[in-house]
C-alpha cells in the first residue's frame, strides 16, 4: 500500500490502494512559501520514503536560499529561468525546456532574476542553513526531528543492498 499523498486532491479519497493518481494540477491552489516570491504546488509527498514533487514557482527576484540536497534533486524548467546564485556552479543558467540534477550532498542558492515555473523533484526535502546553525526543512521545520529517521532509513537499506 502507497504511503504518498497529493494534498489538497479531494478526488482522491477513497480510490483503490493500488489505483492511478490523476493530479489536475491547474486545481491546486498555489502556497506560498516562507521565502519571499515563491510559491509551490505539492503533486506528490511520501513521508515515509522521503520522496517529494512539487510545481514552484518563483517570481522576480526571488531567492532560494542557501541549501544542501541530501539526496539526488531533480528540476525541469517549465518556463523562465533558475540562476545559482552561490556554491560550485554560481552563475549556472537552467532555461525552459531544460533538466537539471544535482548529485546528494550538493549545496547552493538558486535565484530566479527575470522569475520562473518549475517541476522539483526531491528524494528528501533540503536542508536550509540559517542563523548560523540553524538546519531546518522547506516549512521551516527541524530538519533532524522531521526527516532524520527517513534520511536513516534509507541510509541502512542502501548498505544492506
Amino acid at each position: 500500500m502507497t504511503t504518498a499523498i497529493t494534498p489538497n486532491a479531494p478526488h482522491h479519497a477513497g480510490l483503490h490502494p493500488l489505483g492511478s493518481r490523476f493530479v489536475k494540477a491547474q486545481d491546486l491552489p498555489w502556497h506560498a512559501t516562507r521565502f519571499a516570491g515563491i510559491e509551490a504546488k505539492t503533486l506528490l509527498v511520501d513521508k515515509a520514503n522521503g520522496l517529494v514533487t512539487v510545481l514552484m514557482r518563483m517570481a522576480p527576484g526571488a531567492v532560494l536560499p542557501d541549501h544542501e540536497h541530501v539526496q539526488i534533486e531533480q528540476t525541469y524548467v517549465l518556463e523562465g529561468h533558475l540562476v545559482d546564485r552561490s556554491g560550485p556552479d554560481q552563475g549556472m543558467e537552467v532555461g525552459a525546456g531544460e533538466f537539471i540534477w544535482r548529485p546528494a550532498g550538493s549545496r547552493h542558492s538558486a535565484w530566479s532574476p527575470r522569475g520562473g515555473t518549475f517541476i522539483a523533484m526531491f528524494q528528501i526535502p533540503n536542508k536550509f542553513f540559517e542563523d548560523g546553525n540553524k538546519v531546518l526543512d522547506v516549512s521551516g521545520a527541524d530538519w533532524e526531528e522531521l526527516w532524520g529517521s527517513v534520511h536513516a532509513s534509507q541510509t541502512r537499506e542502501k548498505a544492506e543492498v
